[in-house]
C-alpha cells in the first residue's frame, strides 16, 4: 500500500541527526529519499561508534547504531559536489527532485552553487530547506549549531536537572530531533502549496528557534511573571504531586493531574485528612505548600513497595507509572504488542537490522519499512540509471574520476 509522501522525492544533503531525522520521517511516508553523502566518507555518524550492529555470530558489521538511527527507508549514493561534475549531476537530479533537505552550516553552500537564492531562479517549484543552528538571519547565523550548545543557549538546561546540582542536558538529543520534526512538518505544508500552485519555497529551520519555542509551559511562565523558573529535578512547575518518589523497593512515578486524583491518591495512602488541609486543598495551594506536601509523601510513599502503589493507583485512576529500562521497555507487552521493534534485512552487511518503528499509524496510508540503512554509496549507480539514464561505462567512468 503506497504512503502519503509515494512519488515525492527528496534530494538529501544532511548529514548527523537533526537533517538526517527529518528525512528518515519523510522516507517512512513514503517519500524516496536519495542521500548523497561524501565518497569514501560518508555521513560522519557512521563511524560514530561502537556500537555497531552485529552480524547473527555476533561479530560487528560496518554500520553504527548512530547511523541506523535515522537513515532507514533511504537510498545513498556517494557525490563529489565540491567538483563541477559532481555539481553538475547534483542540479540534474535536483531538476527531477520535489525537495531539497540540507543543513550544511548557512552559507556553506553556495561555493558549490546549491544554495537556495542559486537554484531557485532555475528550479522555482523547488521546496529547498536549511536546518541549522540559528537560522539564515541575525548575529549567530554562521555560527555552527551542535546539540548540547543549543540546549544551553535556549534555556533548556537551566530548568533541568536537581534544584542544587549542575544544569543538565537531556539524555536524548532533543534540539537535533526536534528541529528534524519541525522541518518534517513545514516540509509537509510547503508540499501542499507546492501541489496547489507549482511554487516552491525555502523553509528556514533554526535549531535555536525550536528550542525557545519548545520552552512552552516554562517560557510562558517567564514571560507571564517575569521571573526565571528554577530547576525542580522531577517535579513539575504547575502541578503537585507530579514527580519521581521513592518507595520500600524502587521508585515509581506519581502525577497527580487534579483534586479528585489526589482525594483518591491520599484514601490509598491512608491520609485521608491531606485533602482537606487548607494547605493542600486544590493544586495552587499544593503549589504554594510544594516542600510540606513532598516531605510528607515522601515519607508515606517510602513505606509499601512499587508493586502495591503501580496496583492499588491503577485500580482505582490514579495517575502513575513505573521508571522503566531500555531493555524492559522493548520487553513490555504493550511496546511488543504495537510493534515498536522491528528487524529489516541487509544482504549488503549480511545481517538483520534492529530498528525502532515510525510511531506514526495512518490508517489508510500506512508508513512502511522498504530498505534498511543502507551501506556507504550501495544506490549510487541504480539511482544514477534511473534518474539520469547513466550507464555502467558513464558510471565506471565517474568512480576513477573520483566523482562518484
Amino acid at each position: 500500500m503506497p504512503g502519503p509522501l509515494d512519488g515525492v522525492r527528496i534530494f538529501d544533503l544532511t548529514r548527523i541527526l537533526a537533517g538526517p531525522s527529518c528525512t528518515q520521517m519523510l522516507a517512512d511516508l513514503g517519500a524516496d529519499v536519495i542521500k548523497i553523502e561524501r565518497p569514501g566518507a560518508g555521513d560522519d555518524t557512521r563511524n560514530f561508534a561502537p556500537p555497531f550492529i552485529k552480524k547473527e555470530d555476533g561479530s560487528d558489521t560496518d554500520q553504527s547504531a548512530y547511523f541506523c538511527a535515522a537513515n532507514r527507508n533511504k537510498r545513498s549514493i556517494t557525490l563529489d559536489i565540491a567538483s563541477p561534475k559532481g555539481q553538475d549531476l547534483a542540479k540534474r537530479m535536483i531538476a527531477k527532485s520535489h525537495v531539497l533537505v540540507e543543513n550544511f552550516k548557512t552559507g556553506n553552500l553556495s561555493k558549490y552553487g546549491l544554495a537556495y537564492d542559486q537554484l531557485a531562479p532555475e528550479f522555482p517549484g523547488l521546496i529547498y530547506c536549511s536546518v541549522t543552528g540559528f537560522g539564515q538571519t541575525g548575529p549567530y547565523a554562521k555560527r555552527p549549531g551542535y546539540d548540547l550548545l543549543i540546549q544551553g543557549m535556549s534555556g533548556f538546561m537551566s530548568v533541568t536537572g536537581e534544584p542544587d546540582g549542575l544544569p543538565m542536558k537531556a539524555a536524548i538529543p532533543v534540539a537535533d530531533l526536534m528541529a528534524g520534526m519541525y522541518a518534517g512538518v513545514a516540509i509537509n505544508a510547503a508540499l501542499r502549496h507546492q501541489a496547489l500552485t507549482g511554487e516552491g519555497q525555502h523553509i528556514d529551520i533554526g535549531m535555536l528557534d525550536v528550542m525557545v519555542a519548545f520552552s512552552t509551559i516554562q517560557g510562558m511562565n517567564y514571560l507571564a511573571t517575569g521571573e526565571n523558573p528554577k530547576r525542580l529535578g522531577n517535579a513539575h512547575p504547575n502541578i503537585v504531586p507530579y514527580q519521581v518518589f521513592r518507595t520500600a523497593d524502587g521508585s515509581i512515578l506519581l502525577a497527580v493531574a487534579n483534586d479528585g486524583q489526589f482525594e483518591r491518591f491520599c484514601k490509598i495512602a491512608g491520609r485521608e485528612e491531606l485533602p482537606g488541609d487548607p494547605r493542600f486543598k486544590t493544586n495552587p495551594d499544593r503549589l504554594a505548600n510544594r516542600e510540606a506536601l513532598i516531605d510528607i509523601l515522601n515519607d508515606v510513599v517510602a513505606e509499601k513497595s512499587s508493586a502495591f502503589w503501580l496496583e492499588q493507583l491503577e485500580a482505582n485512576n490514579v495517575s502513575c507509572g513505573p521508571i522503566n529500562t531500555l531493555d524492559q521497555v522493548f520487553h513490555n507487552e504493550h511496546v511488543m504488542a504495537r510493534g515498536m521493534r522491528i528487524e529489516m534485512e541487509h544482504e549488503a552487511i549480511d545481517a538483520n537490522v534492529p530498528l525502532i518503528r515510525s510511531p506514526m499509524r495512518l490508517s489508510k496510508t500506512p508508513t512502511s519499512e522498504r530498505h534498511a540503512p543502507p551501506s556507504l554509496g550501495e544506490h549510487t549507480e541504480e539511482v544514477l540509471g534511473e534518474l539520469l539514464g547513466l550507464g555502467q561505462q558513464d558510471v565506471s567512468s565517474l568512480k576513477d574520476e573520483g566523482i562518484i
